[in-house]
């Protein structure tokens, strides 16, 4: 690694981190400094960090992780080329700090090693490029007028996700496929599978490489959940799989739909405990407002806000995609949002799935229907319970879950739920210009 530094002219070296909310932070040393940073790690102000510490116990070391070592090489000039690591935070006695949401992914997983089983996910990240990024709330212009899959030739989207693709894997994170998606201006770029670290640190490094490319391009990149009333919002269904050494153990060829006990037992997990880490897989005011949309006379709703699970059922909250190989067996949970904590959401998902393993849940039968096109008492009469309606509703679920405070550690889990609880109180306070446009003339 310090040999490529110096053959490629690498001036700096950004040590990469994240706090509780998902907002990635950096620090960056020169090569000169980077044998000293392997052994002692860079020591930073923890009670400056969402999440991290408080004033009394501030001090934090950040160490960086050489296996997660990239060149930028679409971010070289005059001063030559970039390189990032992600840091795994300790404590000043070397031990991992309870407040990193990498290390609360790392004890997750090492859960479910200690059961025999490796976790990988496949996120479908969801995002708009927008010709301005406006400060004061009016509404953003997208840039392009397109549709699902349209061929948007000549346009700023067509190029903007080929020269993205291309960053990306210039970088080693792969790309599976990439197109236009149902709202005007609205992109999807699909990473491969991989173990859920490494998913989790790409996710960090995709959102950070978008907006890059985007702002050389003239135009701004938004993950925001739900940026327009009247058009679809961005989500990151993401495939999930568990594995025993080479073998899938979501795959059982004996099974009508192929599905494994485990695979069913670790879905039934998913569904039991589907409003409680709702809060941690989708954590912004502006999230609820993507799960239940206006409703458009002219548009299906995909929206997955009820808990149930269907095969190949695009309404359902966990549907079972249709696979050839064995090894191709998954899961796809169509909830989380393209906004979310990686770390945090995979965290909380693989511990309601192993927490149905652990306990033998059953399996309910699937949804075959559009669950959207359902009444409210047809709905109720198949069990099919809704995903809170507001973040209030998802901090109060969350908060009388024992599995979502294991999983996530009671630093972590007590923060989370004091930060979200002030994101609410505010945005309840807050007089919109929906308020003011229906009521002020009126009243």
């Amino acid at each position: 690694m310090l040999r490529t530094l110096e053959e490629r002219d690498i001036r700096f070296v950004r040590l990469w981190f994240t706090d509780v909310l998902g907002t990635l932070k950096s620090v960056s040393v020169a090569p000169a400094e980077l044998e000293a940073a392997f052994d002692e790690g860079i020591g930073f102000d923890g009670s400056a960090i969402e999440g991290f510490a408080r004033v009394f116990e501030s001090d934090m070391i950040a160490m960086p992780d050489p296996t997660t070592f990239q060149v930028f090489p679409f971010e070289g000039g005059v001063s030559g080329e970039s390189a990032r690591m992600f840091c795994d935070v300790l404590l000043p006695d070397r031990t991992p700090s309870w407040a990193d949401p990498r290390h609360v992914l790392r004890r997750a997983l090492s859960r479910a090693a200690e059961k025999g089983f490796t976790f990988y996910t496949h996120p479908e990240i969801e995002f708009f490029l927008l010709e301005d990024g406006p400060n004061d709330g009016s509404v953003p212009v997208p840039v392009d007028a397109g549709g699902y899959f349209d061929h948007t030739t000549h346009a700023v989207a067509r190029d903007f996700r080929r020269q993205a693709v291309l960053a990306l894997e210039r970088i080693g994170i792969s790309v599976e496929f990439s197109h236009h998606e149902v709202a005007p201006g609205q992109q999807e770029i699909d990473l491969r599978y991989a173990d859920a670290l490494t998913t989790a640190d790409n996710i960090m490094t995709f959102r950070h490489v978008v907006k890059e490319v985007a702002l050389s391009h003239g135009v701004q990149a938004t993950f925001m959940p739900k940026p327009f009333t009247d058009q679809p919002g961005s989500g990151m269904h993401t495939h999930l799989s568990l594995f025993e050494g080479e073998r899938n153990a979501f795959h059982d060829a004996s099974d009508p739909m192929k599905l494994s006990k485990v695979a069913r037992a670790f879905i039934a997990g998913l569904l039991v405990h589907a409003r409680e880490y709702t809060a941690v897989t989708n954590q912004w005011v502006n999230s609820y407002k993507r799960l239940f949309p206006q409703a458009l006379p002219d548009r299906i709703t995909e929206s997955p806000a009820y808990v149930c699970w269907g095969h190949l059922n695009r309404s359902a909250l966990v549907r079972v995609p249709a696979y050839g190989k064995p090894n191709s067996a998954r899961v796809e949970v169509r909830s989380i949002d393209a906004a979310a904590n990686p770390y945090l959401a995979f965290a909380v998902m693989l511990g309601a799935g192993l927490k149905g393993i652990e306990e033998g849940y059953e399996l309910p039968p699937g949804a075959e229907d559009d669950v959207w096109a359902l009444s409210n008492a047809e709905r109720k009469a198949a069990g099919y319970e809704a995903l809170p309606e507001n973040l209030a509703e998802a901090i109060d679920v969350m908060a009388g879950s024992e599995l979502v405070a294991e999983v996530l550690g009671e630093h972590v889990f007590d923060y989370f739920l004091r930060n979200k609880r002030a994101e609410w109180e505010q945005y309840r306070r807050e007089v919109t210009p929906y308020e003011r446009e229906r009521y002020l003339g009126a009243l």
